[in-house]
């Protein structure tokens, strides 16, 4: 007979931890196309994971890093360009 309570995890838990790896994803792939969809999209996953208590708590804060590293090279490649598009 077991006399210990199983240990209960608060619901979401598990899918805040998915948006936690999932914004770290999408950040590191912003990097390296798509930056002007991904950048957001990693912000926004990362801002609900932390919000949401997620155990995975340094991959949201990476993902939100990249996030926004993501348009910051957005910002650089249109500085530079003066374009969104890039002329190849």
């Amino acid at each position: 007979m077991d006399l210990t309570a199983p240990a209960i995890r608060r619901p979401g838990t598990r899918d805040a931890d998915g948006m936690a790896v999932a914004s770290f994803i999408l950040g590191l792939l912003g990097l390296l196309v798509l930056n002007l969809v991904l950048g957001p999209m990693a912000i926004v996953l990362a801002g609900v994971a932390l919000w949401r208590g997620t155990a995975r708590r340094g991959r949201a804060v990476l993902g939100l890093t990249l996030g926004i590293a993501d348009l910051l090279v957005l910002l650089a490649f249109v500085q530079a360009d003066s374009t969104v598009s890039w002329n190849f």
